[in-house]
This record gives C-alpha cells, structure tokens and sequence, in this order.
C-alpha cells in the first residue's frame, strides 16, 4: 500500500471539481492524510495600451474567493485540510504547491473539453498529468455520493454483492 499523507485538491468551484473534492475527502479520511485545497487566480494580462488589461482580478474579488475557498469543507470534522490562494498561471502553481508540499496524490476535476474549447481554454490538468512530482487522479464524470462513502479503506477489501 503507497502512503499517502498529503493529498492535493485544486478547485476552480466548479461542478467536476466538487465532487472531485468529495473523493480527495475520502481520501484524506481513509488514509489519515492531510488535504490542501488549493485555488489559482489567473493574473491580469495586458493586450495593449488602448484595450488595457484582460482579466483583471479586483481586490473584492480576491476576498469573494478566498471565502468560497474557506469554505470547502471535508464533512469529516477529523480531516485536517489546508487553504491555498495562489496567483499566476493554474498548473505551474499546481505543480510547484505540490512539490513544495510534498503532496503524495493530486485530486482534481477534468472538463473533458476536446477540439477547439481545449485548444483555447489549455489544459491545466493535462499540464499537471504531464509534469507533476506525485500521481495525479484526474475525475470527469460525476461519482453517486453512496459511491464516495462506500470507497473501502487502505488495506481493506471492496464488499461483493
């Protein structure tokens, strides 16, 4: 059995990484790890003098995500979880928290976008597929919640029906 101490969960809040939460809960609980839930702004870029910035990141909106971040919560009180508001570009920060961190498993939702909305969205997963230190459990669709509960413990094997 692999230790798995410190599981890594990047959100954006959306849908997929919800219930990719979920799982990295589970994880942590199972495992008797630690979870850091980490959420990366992207910075402001600028195009041009006449256009100013694109994607400018306000103040108000820094704190709104730090309180929806705060607020992911493993429903386990026993789970120890961490917080991480990064800036920059989302898989470096990914990649470069859970070298730092010393993450054992990284948990994270997939979009499953292909064709074009990939080719002009990028791909954070599949950036940190490709150069994160620790493995990487990337989750598209949607796990029923008596799934999640049922996921048998380190060291334990599956009930058969």
């Amino acid at each position: 059995m692999l230790p798995i101490k410190t599981i890594l969960h990047p959100t954006d809040f959306s849908e997929h990484s919800g219930y990719a939460f979920q799982v990295a809960c589970a994880f942590a609980r199972d495992y008797g790890g630690r979870l850091v839930v980490v959420h990366v702004m992207s910075l402001p870029m600028y195009a041009s003098p006449e256009l100013g910035p694109v994607l400018p990141e306000p103040a108000l909106l820094e704190d709104e995500l730090r309180e929806r971040l705060l607020a992911l919560r493993p429903t386990d009180p026993a789970v120890a979880v961490d917080h991480c508001l990064l800036k920059g570009d989302a898989a470096a920060e990914i990649i470069r928290l859970a070298q730092e961190d010393k993450s054992d498993l990284i948990v994270m939702g997939i979009h499953g976008r292909t064709g074009l909305g990939r080719l002009l969205m990028g791909s954070v997963s599949e950036a940190v597929l490709r150069h994160a230190s620790c493995p990487v459990l990337t989750l598209k669709m949607p796990f029923r919640a008596d799934f999640v509960s049922a996921m048998p413990a380190p060291g334990r094997e599956p009930a058969h029906a």
